[in-house]
């Protein structure tokens, strides 16, 4: 039998914490509303903590994940954050032109736009580490580290869950759904 992380909880005292919270506003009882709030928080505490590298999140997912991929084709790399292919094709060249990624064309595919990550890149990722770390730690801080665990495990599940319905493809590790993504996005 699967055991879940409310097992341990006190579900009636969560519950009127709940309604107790809810009762302030309508708003509380939407979880796109305090998703998007939530997004708003993080990416506020980002730029705080990351001001002096002028970098944003949706940036800096492409520069660490083209740091952990390696080269990859603009298609790949949007699957692979869970990024429309026309905002990468946007951010690319900004990157670029600031020379933390370089682009080329696939020898086996002229249409194919490659890109990768810079000396400067690199740099700019490793120095940025820990500034972002503080913008994530402090997005969560108000939790216990219990309740940070299952906050995101919670986020996890969630992503997992519905990524299938998305438009936008997202690649999961162990999974098949990005060929799947991946094919359904060429044939559209």
């Amino acid at each position: 039998m699967r055991t879940s992380v409310t097992d341990h909880l006190d579900i009636k005292r969560v519950r009127a914490e709940l309604a107790d919270r809810q009762a302030r506003s309508p708003l509380f009882m939407r979880p796109g509303f305090l998703i998007r709030r939530v997004h708003q928080i993080h990416t506020f505490l980002f730029g705080e903590e990351t001001s002096a590298h002028n970098i944003t999140p949706v940036q800096y997912s492409l520069l660490t994940t083209l740091e952990t991929h390696g080269e990859m084709d603009q298609n790949s790399l949007a699957i692979e954050v869970g990024l429309e292919r026309s905002s990468v094709a946007e951010v690319i060249p900004r990157l670029s032109a600031r020379g933390l990624v370089s682009r080329s064309q696939a020898a086996h595919d002229k249409r194919m736009r490659l890109v990768k990550l810079t000396p400067a890149g690199r740099r700019l990722v490793k120095k940025m580490a820990s500034a972002v770390q503080r913008a994530h730690d402090r997005t969560i801080e108000h939790l216990s580290p219990d309740e940070r665990d299952v906050f995101m495990l919670h986020l996890i599940r969630l992503v997992e869950a519905n990524h299938a319905d998305n438009l936008v493809p997202l690649r999961l590790p162990g999974t098949q759904a990005i060929e799947d993504d991946a094919a359904s996005a060429d044939a559209a």
